[in-house]
């Protein structure tokens, strides 16, 4: 698998759609129906209700279509699970010079979360463990300076 497109794992996906069938119904809904009441309001001009209303529908519309692009164009990966890291594989590092371990998801950068564990694969991090296998050590350049780190396992 390329490291170098848009990727999304199927469970970003379903959430992605579950996002985007609310904000088309039951969001757009209420937008139309706040913005009809800002409306009867009276004068447009120093309506401020009217105003933070229209500001609303338009972050609305841009997140809508943010989405709708984000599915069109993101690959749908269903995992890891070689020896090799990917996106969707599991991997546990142990940073040089310490002994506990941790565990990261390679995520596309649209669902990258790092406090969920999930690197993006166009972060330094995961650009540096993409391709690797278990037992490889990798390095990469963070402010202070270089950091290792040892690929204890891959799934």
């Amino acid at each position: 698998m390329q490291q170098a497109g848009d990727y999304i794992t199927e469970e970003k996906r379903q959430a992605l759609l579950a996002e985007l069938k609310d904000l088309k119904g039951p969001k757009r809904k209420e937008i139309l129906k706040n913005l009809e009441y800002a409306k009867s309001l009276g004068d447009l001009s120093e309506n401020a209700e009217y105003h933070q209303t229209r500001e609303d529908q338009g972050k609305l519309e841009e997140r809508i279509a943010k989405i709708e692009q984000i599915l069109q164009s993101a690959q749908t990966v269903h995992g890891g699970g070689g020896e090799v890291v990917e996106i969707g594989s599991k991997v546990t590092v142990q940073k040089e010079g310490f002994s506990e371990t941790k565990n990261y998801v390679i995520v596309g950068s649209e669902e990258a979360d790092m406090e969920a564990g999930k690197i993006s694969n166009r972060s330094p991090f995961g650009e540096a463990l993409f391709g690797k296998k278990k037992g490889e050590t990798i390095s990469f350049r963070i402010p202070k300076g270089m950091v290792n780190y040892k690929i204890i396992n891959v799934t």
